[in-house]
């Protein structure tokens, strides 16, 4: 690969997400569409939970191997963003909510005993990514960000529409995530720009964030494989509110 201009890098970092991103996968459509039955949409929220709350971990990471005081500053944001100034603000509480307002336990979704493997095993995978390789690597793979209004709004409407049991409260998380989004993702995609000098560089950045789609592609897997076809799972597992662990 020939050097790129920076604006031709960006344009290979979006058609990236145009083939690559997880809103064109099948379970989506399920989920948007409204052919989830409950017990699906639970297992998405609650495998999701692990995804979110290891992104203050990550960002954790990055932090802390990060010599450029700007790049620090403004990462900082990111785990205001998601741990909130105190006890129950934040994107993970959020997302907490939105478990509870799906009928699930809280102290069971928190326990993780109802994560499937191949999400833990993917999640994980992306917090070594970030801590282990560089930090325009591990930068560049938070570019999924650019592709994230388009997938919120096509799940608020879809699930408002399809599901009784959803209501604009329980997606509270989504109303605050597209302008926290576009500003982190903006602020990501300029860092890439300026810093792969290189076309080895560029080709790193590239990596990293087809990378990070499959992250979220293989926890989309999960759930299909599990809970759709071959339905390994037969039946929700999952503790309810008005349900006990068997």
């Amino acid at each position: 690969m020939k050097l790129l201009t920076p604006e031709a890098l960006e344009a290979r970092l979006r058609d990236i997400g145009a083939r690559r991103y997880h809103r064109l996968h099948p379970f989506h459509a399920l989920l948007h569409g409204g052919k989830c039955t409950k017990g699906q949409v639970q297992a998405w929220a609650l495998n999701r939970y692990y995804y979110q709350a290891m992104i203050p971990v990550k960002d954790a990471s990055l932090i802390a191997r990060c010599e450029d005081p700007g790049l620090r500053r403004e990462w900082r944001s990111r785990l205001v963003d998601h741990d909130g100034e105190e006890e129950g603000q934040g994107g993970i509480a959020r997302w907490l909510k939105l478990t509870d307002g799906v009928g699930l336990d809280r102290d069971y979704v928190v326990s993780l005993a109802g994560l499937l493997p191949a999400t833990r095993f993917a999640v994980d995978a992306y917090v070594r990514f970030v801590r282990e390789k560089s930090l325009l690597e591990a930068v560049a793979s938070s570019l999924t960000e650019l592709f994230s209004p388009q997938i919120i709004g096509e799940r608020v409407e879809g699930m408002l529409k399809n599901y009784d049991f959803i209501t604009g409260d329980t997606l509270a998380y989504f109303s605050k995530r597209p302008p926290l989004a576009q500003r982190d993702s903006e602020f990501a995609l300029d860092y890439v720009k300026r810093n792969a000098r290189s076309a080895e560089a560029q080709r790193a950045a590239l990596a990293a964030l087809e990378f990070k789609c499959d992250v979220l592609w293989a926890m989309l897997d999960a759930l299909y494989h599990a809970y759709v076809t071959p339905k390994h799972v037969q039946t929700c597992t999952y503790v309810t509110k008005d349900q006990q662990p068997e």
